[in-house]
C-alpha cells in the first residue's frame, strides 16, 4: 500500500523517499489573526495547516482568535531548518514580524490598484 506524506506523518519523514511520492516539503507560515496579532508555526501543508486552525483544531492560541489569514510563509530545507526559522521569528519583536510580512507582499502598481476597485 502506498502511503502519502501529509502532515500527519509529520514524524515519518522518510515515507516519501519509501513510497516514492514527492515530498512537499516544510514551511514556516505567519497567521494573522482576528485581533491582528500574528501567530508562526511549521508545516508540512500550510493550506492544511491554516484550514485547521480556522476549524479551531490548531494550536491553543489561535482557536479564540479566528479566523486567522495566512499572511507570509517560506520553505525550509529540513524540519529542523524550519524549527530554527521559526523561533527565530518568534524572537522578532511584532514591528519586524510586520515588516517582514509587508515585504513578502507582491508590490501593487498603481494600474493594479486602480483595477481592484
Amino acid at each position: 500500500m502506498k502511503r502519502l506524506y501529509t502532515s500527519s506523518s509529520a514524524g515519518k519523514a522518510n515515507d516519501a523517499q519509501e513510497t516514492g511520492t514527492p515530498r512537499a516539503g516544510w514551511h514556516v507560515y505567519i497567521v494573522r489573526c482576528i485581533d491582528d496579532t500574528l501567530y508562526t508555526g511549521v508545516a508540512v501543508d500550510v493550506d492544511g495547516r491554516v484550514r485547521t486552525h480556522n476549524a479551531g483544531k490548531g494550536a491553543k492560541y489561535t482557536r479564540a482568535r479566528r479566523p486567522v489569514e495566512l499572511v507570509y510563509q517560506e520553505v525550509a530545507a529540513t524540519r529542523g531548518d524550519a524549527l530554527r526559522r521559526e523561533y527565530a521569528i518568534k524572537q522578532m519583536p511584532a514591528s519586524v514580524k510586520r515588516q517582514l510580512v509587508r515585504q513578502s507582499r507582491p508590490k501593487r502598481t498603481r494600474r493594479r490598484a486602480a483595477a481592484a476597485r
